[in-house]
């Protein structure tokens, strides 16, 4: 009979919500809770399908993590796995390694938390017995390969490896016991149980890697269907894997274009059917959108100028479509060229066009420059990352700013001129 288990990683329970500025607070609510309902959502997938086990690949918590209310919750969920006979095997990551839980939470005596010197567990199955293999690291950094402390594999069994790790190194993830892909197929293992990096990953060859992806979302830039992996081993020690869905609320960016819109009504209806088709290709129960409107419309400077009134209108579209969520508004609108239609030169868009060249000018753009590294030289240094980590980034906060003024002050004269 198979030997089956639920592989997970990087939950990361109540984690802040620095990066998600959110005007609606059912929708800061929703997301606030989408970690636990996802964590839910992995035990019920394990009960459902009758696994012998949870594998869980470090970063559970999301730092220095104080709440009772968060030891509660995952004393229940625990306590629901070992009265249904599901072991679980789980190590700490580097955000586990800050947390306080970690250390004072009481767990049944089915859960396996791996310490630091590469412990080594034997589950006895119906066809074949299954070695777990796992290491947590004590402090939130790990500069060096932990791939030596592994033991090598159980002759007879199926082994199971399960490890933290940045592997040869992921944008936007620190660097965390680096460890090549070659090596760990090298090792002998049939299946790696990997955490860190927050997207789905798999590597096949001579053993089975996968690296699940965080099981839920937090902001945009952990966009779409979030989800677990399913491991079956065989007797004859073949492995199946299959990824199951697990986010609730699912970040996407939705990108509506407005070329050749005239009128106000036929922009929210664009905006409208743009929210309706994301939400239909969405698996989660509920869609966040970061709605992006594009294009060259005539109403480009009303919609700058009535941002308010967008984001409003975009709202109301979203809760129209059903379980749909207005996250952020981005503008990347212009208006039409001139004399495109024909018409008689705008003195606006003219001086538009003037202000917009004087913004490319170097020694207009140095000043500019100037003025940002100096206000960044002013901030805290948890603050100062907002014109980019580097002087690429800067230059491109320096292009969007500049543009974005531009088009504001434009906006601004056309109400004039036409209020």
């Amino acid at each position: 009979m198979a030997f089956r288990f639920v592989h997970t990683a990087d939950l990361h329970l109540d984690s802040p919500l620095r990066s998600l500025a959110l005007r609606n607070s059912e929708l800061a609510e929703l997301i606030g809770d989408a970690s636990r309902q996802a964590f839910t959502a992995t035990v019920d997938l394990c009960l459902a399908e009758r696994v012998d086990a949870l594998v869980i690949a470090g970063d559970l918590y999301d730092g220095d993590q104080t709440s009772m209310k968060t030891a509660r919750f995952l004393a229940v969920q625990m306590t629901r796995l070992h009265q249904a006979g599901v072991r679980v095997y789980m190590i700490r990551g580097n955000h586990d390694a800050m947390s306080r839980i970690t250390k004072q939470l009481v767990l049944p005596d089915t859960v396996t938390v791996f310490g630091g010197r590469g412990q080594s567990v034997i589950q006895p199955g119906a066809g074949v017995d299954v070695a777990f293999h796992g290491l947590s690291f004590a402090s939130p950094k790990a500069l060096e390969t932990l791939l030596p402390k592994y033991a090598a594999p159980q002759e007879g069994a199926a082994n199971i490896g399960i490890m933290h790790t940045s592997l040869a190194g992921s944008p936007g993830h620190d660097v965390y016991a680096p460890c090549g892909v070659a090596d760990l197929h090298s090792h002998g293992f049939d299946y790696w149980a990997l955490g860190h990096i927050h997207v789905r990953q798999v590597y096949s060859g001579a053993s089975t890697l996968v690296m699940p992806g965080i099981p839920q979302g937090r902001d945009i830039n952990e966009a779409g269907e979030k989800s677990v992996t399913l491991v079956t081993i065989r007797d004859d020690r073949s492995v199946e894997i299959e990824e199951r869905l697990t986010s609730v609320a699912q970040f996407e960016r939705v990108s509506v274009d407005l070329t050749g819109a005239l009128e106000w009504s036929e922009a929210i209806a664009r905006i409208r059917s743009g929210l309706d088709q994301s939400r239909e290709a969405t698996k989660s129960r509920y869609l966040v959108a970061r709605l992006g409107l594009i294009g060259a419309s005539a109403l480009s400077w009303a919609m700058i100028r009535d941002r308010d009134l967008v984001v409003a209108e975009a709202e109301q579209a979203a809760e129209q479509v059903g379980d749909t969520w207005v996250e952020k508004l981005e503008l990347d609108l212009s208006a039409p060229a001139v004399g495109d239609s024909g018409n008689v030169a705008d003195p606006t868009l003219e001086l538009a066009q003037s202000m917009r060249a004087n913004t490319n000018s170097e020694a207009f753009r140095a000043e500019a420059r100037e003025f940002v590294s100096k206000t960044i030289a002013d901030l805290p240094p948890d603050a100062r990352g907002f014109a980019g980590k580097d002087e690429a980034g800067l230059e491109q906060f320096l292009n969007d700013v500049l543009a974005r003024g531009v088009d504001v002050v434009t906006a601004g004269l056309k109400a004039g001129a036409t209020g």
